[in-house]
């Protein structure tokens, strides 16, 4: 083992580049497989644009945040079923055919949002698209995985985390693409019918994963397929690992039995898969509590609250987060099969804690320095403008010196601008479209979801900071990591476990993150974030190993015996492959 980890410290990027080139078979089996990475990417980011326009076509989507977080969320409650049973059909059925079954929800969603005449069908699409992106989320990086060589499993694994980066890049694109076309919505989340249409024609021409084939009795597909990936000289190697799993997993069914509810105790019978699934699990939740799914659900809406004001400007700067992303996510590639797994993350929450704490200090300074409400121009603004918890004050008491651009709109209403200076004192008025066009008739810029700030800069900042330091580790790395984590016969089940964990933590943070901000405000809110950051890194460091460069048969006996850090390791312990 420890020749294993020495070896694994001579991997670089060049290699990945040289493998594939020389086997292009392999690249072409992950890019195929990857586009399920693209859609579930595409469809989680799209609704960031989508919703500004959905709140104008549909009145009480714009009045009513509950509803808005309904549609943002439902994707990710359908992700949550998917994910569950996709892991079941994954080991019932194969990874190539959830692959295809992924693909007709994703392109039935399509078409259902698309004809939508109401918000509840728009929640209907979402529901459909979320089993889609519950399946892909799970089992494309899971068939990259199991048809990629060890030493480049993890850049190629990547590729997955790279298309999901870039279907949401694609998807703020489109959105841009879409603002002055009528339909707008329609069209932005029409669009991912077309990739789901290519992945399925792909698929059909691509063979099963050689290990499910195997471990299926299917010994001499899965023997065609390995001798496609592996050098000649290898493949006699890796059937025998085949063989040495499948013989052990055939001794446990022997044992524990065949049926879902038989798996899933021995499962969780097995030391094996408890401690992967202790590590899987616990990197899947700290990945959405670190708070990125608020960043590209509602990153145009954030930015509103910055101080952006104008619909196509808050989606053209969201544009700069996503962009980040990808980047990120190609950085990732370069690095984690040389570096590892685990200190890349651990890299990555020390950044990600940092931003967040600088994120909160900005939306504070914002908020605290908001433009003061102009007492005259409330009242004379229009007949029956005036917002009415601002109304007393406009006779003859004085407003409290804590009344300005937040407090009013926290009381549900509009803020017009100062025509002369933005950050000026302004109007507090009735929020409603007719104020908006008043308010833009005079020349004046209408914030209903944030204030004019000169500290709106330092949050793109710091937006793109986070994003940095986010994607090359907490963004890509805890798929890989659960694309490796378990045993053969397990890895279906413990995958859409683990999956699960994630689209459930996503699902508490895209359906509170209006409310909170309403609540404790978007300062407070980035505040938790970090504290929630920093209690996943802790448990991050405490029970996920290193993987980088070992078969699969190696990472199950490093976990045999549950996995302490080095800190907490006994000395006498010199077997154990050393994780920093």
């Amino acid at each position: 083992m420890g020749e294993e980890a020495a070896k694994t410290e001579e991997i670089n990027f060049t290699e990945v580049w040289t493998t594939t080139w020389e086997t292009p078979y392999i690249m072409r089996l992950a890019l195929s497989a990857g586009i399920g990475g693209l859609l579930f990417g595409y469809n989680t980011g799209v609704i960031a644009g989508a919703l500004l326009y959905i709140k104008e076509e549909f009145g009480d989507v714009d009045n009513k945040t509950w509803l808005q977080e309904i549609i943002v969320s439902m994707t990710v409650a359908g992700a949550i079923v998917g994910a569950a049973i996709g892991g079941w059909y994954n080991d019932k059925f194969g990874r190539r055919m959830s692959v295809l079954i992924a693909d007709v929800l994703f392109l039935v969603g399509a078409l259902v949002m698309v004809v939508a005449h109401a918000p509840w069908v728009i929640i209907l699409g979402r529901l459909l698209v979320g089993f889609g992106v519950g399946m892909a989320s799970m089992t494309s990086p899971l068939y990259i995985s199991e048809m990629s060589p060890a030493r480049i499993r993890g850049a190629l694994v990547s590729t997955n985390g790279l298309l999901i980066t870039g279907g949401q890049f694609l998807s703020y694109l489109i959105n841009l693409a879409f603002v002055h076309t009528p339909g707008t919505w329609r069209w932005m989340l029409g669009v991912s019918a077309i990739p789901a249409i290519i992945q399925f024609c792909l698929m059909l021409t691509l063979p099963e994963s050689p290990r499910w084939l195997y471990r299926n009795d299917r010994k001499a597909e899965s023997r065609d397929i390995l001798e496609r990936i592996y050098p000649a000289e290898m493949v006699e190697a890796e059937i025998a690992a085949l063989k040495e799993s499948v013989l052990a997993e055939t001794a446990d069914e022997d044992i524990i039995g065949h049926t879902f509810s038989d798996k899933l105790r021995g499962a969780l019978s097995n030391p094996v898969v408890r401690h992967g699934l202790a590590a899987g699990i616990t990197v899947q939740v700290a990945q959405q509590f670190v708070g990125i799914n608020t960043v590209m659900y509602y990153s145009p809406t954030i930015l509103q609250f910055a101080g952006f004001a104008s619909n196509k400007t808050a989606m053209a700067l969201a544009l700069i987060t996503s962009g980040l992303n990808a980047v990120g996510s190609v950085v990732s590639m370069m690095f984690v099969d040389r570096y590892g797994r685990r200190k890349l993350m651990i890299v990555s929450m020390f950044g990600i804690i940092s931003c967040l704490v600088m994120l909160a200090a900005v939306f504070n300074e914002a908020s605290n320095n908001a433009p003061k409400i102009d007492k005259r121009d409330s009242r004379n603004f229009a007949r029956n403008a005036t917002c009415p918890a601002f109304a007393p004050f406009t006779a003859s008491r004085a407003p409290p010196s804590n009344w300005n651009c937040m407090k009013c709109l926290r009381y549900d209403c509009g803020f017009c601008a100062n025509g002369a200076y933005e950050y000026a004192p302004g109007a507090c008025v009735v929020q409603s479209a007719d104020m908006k066009a008043l308010c833009h008739s005079k020349g004046r810029t209408f914030f209903k979801d944030g204030c004019p700030s000169k500290f709106g800069y330092l949050a793109i900042v710091f937006l793109g900071l986070y994003i940095i330091v986010y994607a090359p580790g907490m963004g890509t790395v805890p798929w890989i990591v659960n694309s490796e984590i378990y045993p053969l016969r397990y890895r279906g089940l413990a995958g859409g476990i683990a999956a699960v964990s994630n689209w459930m933590s996503n699902l508490v943070v895209s359906e509170t993150f209006l409310t909170l901000t309403h609540a404790v405000g978007s300062s407070g809110t980035f505040l938790l974030f970090a504290g929630s950051s920093a209690i996943g890194l802790f448990f991050i460091w405490l029970l996920v190993p290193e993987t980088k460069g070992l078969q699969f048969e190696e990472v199950e006996k490093l976990l045999e015996g549950g996995f302490r850090p080095s800190m907490l390791r006994p000395t006498t312990r010199e077997n154990q492959v050393e994780t920093p």
